[in-house]
């Protein structure tokens, strides 16, 4: 099976910076896309940042300028900089893997983290 692990959350305040990552783990062969999402109390998960295999990027207009996503296709791990944060970026950050094939099993296939809290608070 398809592991994904987050870390980096944490607390930090307004205009601080935090750096998420999220490994993987089993026998991939390829993912697609990876990205991040985040869920506050109340609320919807929402998109935050997805990169694809060629390095195409896509953010959400509350994050374009202050979040940078990247990604490391060796390793398969995925980032998440987040700078210049706000109270609002308080969520559960989570880390998804979209189309991922593996070794053992025919198709393509999707897998969430188990998510990292992030709060932003003076």
């Amino acid at each position: 099976q398809v592991q994904l692990v987050e870390s980096g959350g944490g607390l930090v305040q307004p205009g601080g910076s935090l750096r998420l990552s999220c490994a993987t783990s089993g026998s991939i062969l390829s993912i697609y896309a990876m990205g991040w999402y985040r869920q506050a109390p109340g609320k919807q998960r929402e998109l935050v940042a997805t990169i694809t295999s060629d390095g195409s990027t896509n953010y959400a207009d509350s994050v374009k300028g202050r979040f940078t996503i990247s990604r490391d296709n060796a390793k398969n791990t995925v980032y998440l900089q987040m700078n210049s944060l706000k109270p609002e970026d308080t969520a559960v950050y989570y880390c998804n893997a979209d189309r991922v094939r593996i070794a053992t099993i025919q198709g393509a296939y999707r897998y969430w983290g188990q998510g990292t809290q992030v709060t932003v608070s003076s």
